[in-house]
């Protein structure tokens, strides 16, 4: 048996509402811009939207003119989506509350997730969405996965909880030395 190797998510696909709250909750608020739409083609009744997340992947919405938005959780019970989480640059992270609150969406604050931080809230459908944010960048040529990878392997060789700022720093700090060989002797910490 072989696999059937992913290369990343091709779409996401969502039931909204109606066209424009769809619109004005996912390019409004979200950002994504509106790149086309056309008919469902399973269900001729029905619209498909198709929004950019900024990745040049796609979120698509199924919208008719006859649903309205709810104002209740969408289920979380095996098998369903619990929520979508939108990647956000540090400056949009630290600008989202107070745009939230401008709108009157009701949100989760700022959570700790120790590599991250995230702000949660409810799309027009009651889809928790969640704002996150790495506290870190990637150095050259690796990915935000690299170095989780590599800050995972630190964090379970400390034998700590969960993935913290002190493991990102080492990950970064053994990644570069990886990318980076050098001339000189060693590449101990010094106190010049």
């Amino acid at each position: 048996m072989r696999k059937l190797q992913s290369q990343g998510i091709h779409h996401i696909t969502l039931v909204g509402s109606n066209r424009q709250t769809s619109i004005d909750f996912w390019e409004g608020l979200l950002g994504m811009p509106l790149v086309f739409e056309q008919p469902n083609l399973d269900v001729a009744e029905e619209n498909h939207l198709y929004f950019d997340p900024g990745d040049g992947r796609l979120i698509t919405v199924f919208t008719n003119e006859t649903r309205k938005p709810v104002a209740r959780r969408t289920p979380t019970d095996p098998g369903c989506v619990h929520h979508v989480a939108v990647s956000v640059s540090r400056v949009t992270f630290l600008q989202a509350i107070t745009r939230l609150d401008e709108r009157k969406i009701k949100h989760s604050g700022v959570k700790d997730r120790g590599f991250m931080d995230s702000i949660y809230f409810e799309d027009p459908m009651g889809l928790l969405i969640e704002l996150a944010s790495y506290r870190f960048n990637p150095p050259a040529g690796y990915t935000h996965t690299d170095v989780l990878v590599e800050a995972h392997k630190i964090r379970l060789a400390r034998g700590d909880y969960n993935i913290a700022e002190a493991h990102l720093a080492d990950a970064i700090e053994a990644l570069a030395a990886w990318r980076n060989p050098v001339f000189s002797e060693g590449r101990r910490p010094k106190n010049p």
